[in-house]
């Protein structure tokens, strides 16, 4: 699929590259070799096409979607959030996971033997994974009286502060109501 993309504008998609599951920005850069490539965010979650220049910058800030699931992600600003509280140079991976992968890395990493709706695992100094269940979260925000993109946002935010190193406390509460109110994402 790369070879096609070598001398002539080439537009990838889940169906073109046989998967029904959605690519990382970092995936799909190692895709193409050139720089008239372009890819269609359909497979995304955005409706406008992504230029390579735009795409290997997006690359380049270390962080990557990746969704094993059929679920849509909700439009949120994942990078945005992940740089101002982890910054930059943190490397990180957002892996959208169905129940059985969280209950099961709960049990192995955690021992505990629920559903979570996200978990957080540091893996160095400037690296760390996040594994969000969309699934757990869209039935978990109806009884918090939270819309569903309010609350993936808040529990992408809690990974996050997680992986800074934050524990369960009133200024970490305190920490995601400030960064979802900077970021204007609103309880809606």
């Amino acid at each position: 699929m790369a070879m096609a993309a070598a001398n002539r504008k080439a537009s990838f998609s889940r169906r073109s590259l046989g998967s029904k599951r959605a690519l990382s920005f970092t995936s799909l850069a190692r895709l193409a070799n050139n720089r008239k490539a372009s890819f269609s965010r359909r497979s995304l979650g955005s409706k406008r096409a992504l230029s390579f220049t735009s795409l290997a910058r997006l690359a380049n800030r270390n962080f990557s979607i990746i969704n094993t699931t059929k679920e849509r992600v909700p439009a949120l600003p994942f990078l945005h959030l992940k740089e101002s509280v982890l910054g930059k140079n943190y490397e990180l991976s957002l892996v959208i996971s169905g129940d059985a992968l969280a209950r099961r890395l709960n049990r192995n990493y955690r021992g505990k033997t629920y559903t979570p709706n996200v978990l957080a695992f540091p893996i160095g100094q400037k690296r760390g994974e996040i594994f969000l269940n969309l699934k757990q979260a869209r039935r978990e925000c109806a009884k918090r009286q939270e819309s569903y993109r309010y609350f993936v946002a808040l529990l992408f935010v809690h990974a996050l502060l997680h992986l800074k190193g934050y524990r369960h406390s009133r200024t970490m509460e305190d920490k995601e109501v400030k960064l979802l109110s900077k970021f204007h994402i609103t309880n809606t």
